[in-house]
């Protein structure tokens, strides 16, 4: 434990419906461990979210990456107002009351970062039987919790390349990893996460609701990195923090 805990949960926010925001609102006002919440609309503010007791950010246009610009802006306003953690949580899905103590009880003097687990839900709520990634492949975006020894990697979640924001979470993490912070994992799932994906439905043989997204599409994001020069290489990796490697370098 260090400092006075202060936390802020930053949430961005694109054409969620309004139950959606609401429901991760209130699971952040219902925390055992205080906690300020910060919401970033991208570009479509939602008028509503005024009335309740959060924080209420507004960019004037949408920037198309998946959260990154709104995202990184209000973990910056968390580091200049000198908060004690930092914790993410998307629009559409929602903690667990003792999330943020069991966050804060999970951190120790050499730690940099916290890692909480998460359920996989359907969207009426129901707990979908999904095993989770390790967390040493995957961190899902609602799941980190950052203390400020791993604050200077923050702005990555803002430098990195539109192209390749479909995988924000996992080149966040493979940047985080390579510089060797301490991290920690939490004893147990305070992170629900609704699923948006089709193929996570059609994995256990069900109809995926009429809102089900298709996944990222990878191949093209391969692409776009194997058709860039070696500096534009080099600058986009510079801004990933962590280094993109073209097809053929993979399969060297």
């Amino acid at each position: 434990m260090r400092g006075q805990q202060r936390t802020l949960v930053v949430t961005p926010y694109y054409k969620e419906p309004l139950a959606k925001l609401q429901r991760c609102i209130a699971s952040v006002a219902a925390q055992t461990h205080p906690a300020d919440h910060l919401l970033v609309a991208d570009g479509h503010p939602v008028d509503r979210i005024d009335a309740t007791a959060v924080r209420h950010l507004r960019l004037d246009r949408a920037h198309g990456d998946f959260g990154n610009t709104p995202r990184s802006l209000g973990m910056m306003i968390g580091i200049a107002e000198q908060y004690d953690a930092i914790a993410l949580l998307d629009a559409d899905n929602w903690y667990e009351p003792d999330h943020v103590e069991c966050c804060w009880k999970a951190a120790s003097t050499d730690c940099d970062y916290i890692i909480a687990l998460r359920r996989f839900r359907r969207p009426d709520g129901s707990i979908m039987p999904i095993a989770e990634e390790p967390t040493g492949q995957h961190v899902d975006t609602s799941c980190f919790f950052f203390l400020e020894g791993s604050f200077a990697v923050l702005p990555l979640w803002g430098t990195m390349p539109r192209e390749v924001s479909p995988l924000c979470d996992r080149i966040f993490y493979a940047a985080i990893k390579s510089r060797r912070l301490g991290r920690a994992v939490t004893d147990h799932i305070t992170v629900n996460f609704e699923v948006t994906v089709r193929g996570f439905f059609e994995m256990l043989d069900e109809a995926p609701p009429p809102e089900a997204k298709e996944p990222p599409d990878v191949r093209a994001i391969q692409a776009w990195i194997d058709g860039l020069n070696d500096p534009a290489l080099q600058r986009a990796s510079a801004r990933a923090g962590v280094t993109l490697l073209r097809n053929e370098q993979r399969t060297c």
